[in-house]
């Protein structure tokens, strides 16, 4: 049996000088522990391949992926559909914590932040890689050509662009906001000179006086309040893509609150898995407690719901539409040439998910990383049903044909994985994993019940 009370959030015994000393102390003194270099070989080899890859559609086209008509968006699509989700719920996250002054924020805020960063990072690249020729992607932007040569704005790619270019700038910001103060904690620690010197450089000056934390604390209240509609409307965008067309399958009105729902599920596993992984790797589980994952645990569990609902709804939307160009859809999907991959999404993300209503589950760290990755590969799979099923028998018989991911489509994901990881595996060894200016704030006005 469980304890029915939960775990304290942080230890009695942890103080200030504690917590400064062993966030900072995993960047400048202790060197990294041996799995973070097999984690960081791996990563690369993956990033290697990926450019690999990268470099072979430069020379070869978009022909290596497993695209036909009436199948046109394959993996590149999906693969960006899936970043900009996990992206999106990063900052998502760390921004509706912040304003609702939830203490449990501190010790995951950053590995959300710098998720979202890496991430969208990726989800950038595959829009480019689709192109038909993507050495002439700035003609997606909007400069003053004499060739009278301007962006279509109608087209779904013009959208992405400054969707994430715009995402891609907030982001930034956000995250290295929140990174000034430790930078200086990390100025003031460092014994090297060249240590000193790169994070003076990047503390831009910080003295920690009463008017830097004032403008500090105004302008990250600002950037979190900005964060919210620019997620949910970038995450629009990037949905209405699919939902203005009349394809069956892409023409539903509930898109663009259910990739949000999808993108903070998707967020949140992702969140999850990160803070079980650095908890082990750098032994933070005083830190990054149980009771964290508990919470974590709570709101993978809620947007799965929100999902399940969704996917209840666009079922009940194709039969009571009438339309039985919709019906013939789901009946595709159940039992046409992709339905494993349908399947296998409503186990990932309806039924497995279920299990989060234990709460020995969710505060156990080895059930909660294998139900973060199945969630993810349940959203993945989301995103290639919808893009896959929903094209490749529509309208017209005559035009039905099925596609299948080639070598190269997997090996790019795969490479993309890998380059996510190896960004994310450089970040903690020069900023620190958990925000210590945060961590110092939850521990000052600390409750005797927390």
């Amino acid at each position: 049996m469980t304890d029915a009370r939960p775990q304290a959030l942080l230890p009695r015994d942890l103080d200030h000088t504690s917590v400064t000393d062993r966030v900072t102390g995993l960047i400048l003194e202790a060197p990294a522990p041996r799995p973070w270099w097999w984690a960081l070989g791996f990563s690369l080899g993956l990033t290697l391949m990926f450019l690999l890859g990268l470099g072979y559609l430069l020379k070869a086209g978009v022909g290596i992926f497993g695209i036909n008509i009436p199948v046109a968006w394959g993996f590149p699509i999906v693969n960006t559909i899936w970043w900009i989700g996990i992206a999106h719920a990063g900052t998502l996250i760390s921004a509706v914590l912040l304003l609702t002054r939830q203490p449990w924020r501190a010790s995951i805020n950053r590995l959300a932040e710098a998720m979202a960063m890496f991430a969208i990072l990726c989800a950038g690249l595959y829009p480019i890689m689709h192109l038909g020729r993507p050495a002439f992607a700035y003609y997606l932007l909007p400069y003053p050509d004499t060739l009278g040569l301007w962006p279509q704005w109608r087209s779904p790619l013009v959208w992405d662009f400054f969707a994430i270019a715009t995402y891609l700038v907030f982001t930034v910001c956000f995250l290295y906001l929140s990174l000034l103060p430790d930078f200086a904690t990390l100025r003031d620690r460092a014994k090297r000179k060249g240590a000193q010197l790169f994070y003076a450089v990047l503390a831009l000056g910080w003295r920690n006086s009463a008017r830097h934390w004032a403008r500090y604390e105004s302008a990250n209240r600002v950037l979190a309040l900005v964060a919210a509609p620019i997620v949910v409307s970038v995450t629009g965008i990037i949905s209405l893509d699919l939902a203005i067309s009349i394809v069956p399958g892409y023409h539903f009105t509930i898109f663009p609150p259910y990739f949000v729902a999808g993108a903070l599920f998707s967020g949140f596993a992702t969140v999850a898995l990160l803070a079980v992984t650095m908890r082990s790797l750098f032994r933070l589980r005083d830190l990054i407690t149980l009771r964290h994952l508990d919470y974590l645990g709570r709101m993978m569990l809620l947007f799965a719901l929100i999902v399940a609902y969704s996917y209840s709804q666009e079922i009940f939307t194709a039969w009571y539409s009438g339309e039985v160009s919709y019906r013939h859809l789901y009946i595709d999907r159940w039992t046409g040439p992709y339905a494993p991959a349908w399947w296998a999404m409503f186990i990932c993300n309806v039924m497995l998910v279920q299990l989060l209503w234990l709460r020995r589950v969710r505060t156990s760290p080895t059930a909660l990383v294998l139900l973060a990755i199945t969630s993810n590969i349940g959203m993945w799979l989301e995103r290639f049903q919808i893009v896959f099923t929903s094209t490749h028998a529509d309208y017209m018989p005559s035009a039905w044909d099925t596609a299948w991911p080639t070598l190269w489509d997997w090996l790019l994901y795969a490479g993309s994985l890998g380059l996510f990881t190896l960004l994310l595996l450089i970040f903690v060894r020069v900023a620190p994993v958990i925000s210590l200016h945060d961590m110092r704030s939850l521990i000052h006005r600390r409750r005797p019940n927390d």
